[in-house]
């Protein structure tokens, strides 16, 4: 196991801070993330999970991997960047599913008429389609001037020469009635850079009288994947090729780290205030399609179009998301150890130092915690997995020497921090976690604590 250097005697130990941050990432692994923050003030989360659809509900943008879930089954395979959406007083799920064979991939969509997405029957509504019935993934809806469209990315004919987006107008949130038009194919360098040339992942912004759609371009396995930019005034007529327009370059591209930045979908801050971009990425440079999930505030352009900026520093905090309860941060070096057990220092860690070497059965870390009050609270914690192999880690987490259970922490390289969460309740006053051996190998670089809820 791979570890910096070790301290020695007469390290300081971190006192615990209240912080206004957090390190990204929000979701350790995943793909095709799509966030909506509803009226209730809850969060609603999607992304591929393969051959079902999940949804998660968390009252907190960043707390979202610690949510409530519900598995929905579709009966196919390869399903692909399902999303949730809210049409006319009903919940309505698009998804690409197949048989097994990808030149298979259509659209479906199901509907849940129950106030809660959580609760309720889904109700499958079949396959939505244009008349070519041709190969389809990505769908998404726009809402503009009392009408109802559909957006996604699709094959020209019927094999696999390149992706290009198509829009359709739609008669009910289930069905499309009228051709479909094409809006955008692969053109620029930084789209056709890998074969097959590749726009996909459509999603809305609408600000104004301008209609962003921002896609994703260049191949989804590569650090090259960025997004680009289509926009049309909300007045044009939508299913005119012309009433679209193309920027010739990225929206939002690697940089500072992070690689492939693509897939995004965006949403509010608590308070309402924020708009923010949540996407996947590359765990590591060349890691292709092992992905996690990524937030950062964006901002806007005079002309209405979104501003992204560069994908943040992963080991730089953020400022939270407007509305979000503060946390306390406590350094894993300010521990008490067992077993191999022990702290190292390392420029990107919080703090500047870690504790690893969790590595036998007798090994752990264990910090005192405090909580205010009684409730129910996310503990979000920076962890590290460079395990030979690639395989998920664990470690054992126990709350006051109760039960341990497996804490998941997935394979990013040493020193390549991800984020690993767990809802807990604890009573008003001190407890102690710890943190000991499990599966593989795992370090520990600080975790924050906040409540949630009443």
């Amino acid at each position: 196991m791979l570890i910096s250097t070790v301290l020695t005697g007469g390290t300081a130990l971190a006192a615990p801070t209240v912080q206004n941050n957090f390190y990204n990432v929000v979701m350790q692994d995943g793909a095709d993330p799509f966030m909506y923050r509803h009226t209730d003030g809850f969060y609603y989360f999607t992304k591929t999970t393969g051959n079902n659809v999940t949804l998660w509900r968390s009252s907190t943008l960043t707390g979202v991997d610690a949510g409530d879930t519900r598995a929905i089954t579709t009966g196919g395979s390869g399903v692909w960047a399902p999303e949730l959406h809210y049409i006319n007083g009903a919940w309505y799920i698009y998804y690409a599913k197949d048989d097994g064979d990808n030149a298979n991939h259509r659209m479906y969509v199901m509907q849940n008429t129950s106030a809660n997405p959580m609760e309720g029957a889904w109700v499958d509504k079949g396959q939505i389609t244009d008349s070519t019935n041709r190969w389809a993934i990505d769908g998404t809806v726009l809402q503009s001037g009392g009408q109802l469209y559909f957006i996604w990315s699709g094959w020209e004919e019927g094999v696999n020469v390149r992706q290009i987006l198509y829009i359709a107008h739609m008669s009910n949130p289930w069905t499309i009635d009228s051709a479909r038009t094409e809006i955008a194919r692969p053109s620029y360098n930084w789209e056709t850079n890998y074969s097959p040339n590749v726009n996909e992942g459509p999603q809305i912004l609408v600000k104004g009288d301008t209609i962003n759609v921002v896609y994703s371009a260049s191949g989804s396995w590569t650090d090259d994947y960025s997004l680009g930019l289509l926009t049309a005034k909300t007045n044009s007529n939508l299913l005119n090729a012309s009433s679209w327009t193309k920027r010739s370059t990225q929206v939002f591209k690697t940089g500072n780290g992070v690689y492939g930045p693509g897939h995004a979908s965006f949403t509010k801050s608590p308070n309402g205030q924020e708009d923010w971009i949540v996407y996947h990425a590359a765990k590591r440079q060349g890691s292709g399609w092992d992905r996690e999930v990524r937030a950062q505030k964006f901002t806007w352009n005079a002309d209405n179009t979104p501003n992204f900026g560069s994908p943040v520093n992963p080991n730089q905090p953020i400022t939270l998301p407007g509305g979000e309860p503060q946390r306390t941060r406590y350094e894993a070096e300010s521990g008490r150890f067992g077993g191999t057990a022990k702290v190292s220092q390392h420029p990107d860690s919080s703090g500047g130092a870690k504790v690893g070497y969790i590595d036998t059965d007798s090994s752990y870390v264990e910090v005192d915690v405090n909580a205010a009050t009684s409730g129910t609270y996310i503990l979000y914690a920076r962890t590290g997995n460079g395990t030979a192999g690639g395989a998920w880690s664990t470690l054992k987490l126990s709350v006051d020497g109760g039960a341990a259970s497996d804490f998941y922490v997935a394979n990013q390289g040493w020193d390549n921090w991800g984020t690993s969460t767990r809802k807990l309740t604890l009573s008003a006053g001190n407890h102690t976690i710890r943190f000991a051996k499990g599966t593989g190998y795992a370090e520990l670089d600080e975790f924050d604590l906040f409540r949630i809820g009443n």
